[in-house]
């Protein structure tokens, strides 16, 4: 029998700067360059709804910091099936569907196999349903191989994943943004096999735009 677990995070964050500290933004390039944390284009979008007073004593800033631009994060609802297969997150204004590989495509393959097509109808008629106008399709491999390997499959991964939700989404219009990302971005330990098996996949991003 099936099981679902739902997480729900609320949480509004007020970053202090010490000074001297800096974050340093990077670029996607494999180097030894700092990445964001998460795919560009998939960051929270939410943002404070009232000022803060930064000399409020409330906030007990340490002497010689200053105050960063206060951020709240978007709500985010997660159900997840018990084998961790299909992951599905929800915030106030996207729905983000992960599929593992497994369930997709042969080991390191991306042919589908036979119970891909029907598992991308489905979420394809969601996509209908909320009337989307932009895609995003995310492709993830764990550490293992090469990282030009990685990034390849991926790919392939998510544009076979974009051409079966292109036979079913009927919006004209719809612009897609498709990417391959090799073992950039995990979402579990890389270290065992279990997490592994959760940073391959490939993830259907797209805005809700109904109550749907």
């Amino acid at each position: 029998m099936t099981k679902s677990h739902r997480i729900t995070a609320s949480t509004a964050i007020v970053g202090l700067v010490i000074a001297g500290a800096h974050l340093i933004g990077g670029s996607t390039a494999h180097a030894d360059e700092v990445k964001p944390s998460v795919p560009p284009g998939s960051e929270p979008s939410a943002s404070a709804p009232v000022p803060i007073d930064s000399s409020s004593p409330g906030l007990k800033i340490p002497q010689g910091g200053t105050l960063a631009p206060a951020k709240v994060l978007d709500i985010a609802e997660v159900v997840e099936d018990l084998g961790g297969e299909q992951r599905r997150q929800e915030t106030n204004q996207t729905v983000m569907m992960a599929l593992q590989s497994e369930v997709l495509f042969p080991e390191d393959s991306a042919v589908f196999n036979a119970q891909a097509a029907a598992r991308i109808q489905a979420i394809a008629a969601e996509i209908n349903t909320q009337k989307a106008t932009r895609i995003r399709v995310f492709g993830f491999t764990d550490d293992q191989g090469s990282y030009e390997h990685g990034k390849e499959l991926s790919k392939k991964r998510a544009d076979a994943v974009q051409a079966e939700l292109a036979k079913t989404v009927t919006n004209p219009s719809v612009v897609f943004d498709v990417r391959g990302y090799s073992e950039d971005y995990p979402i579990a330990d890389n270290g065992t096999e279990e997490g592994r098996k959760k940073n391959r996949r490939v993830e259907i991003t797209f805005p809700r735009t109904s109550a749907g």
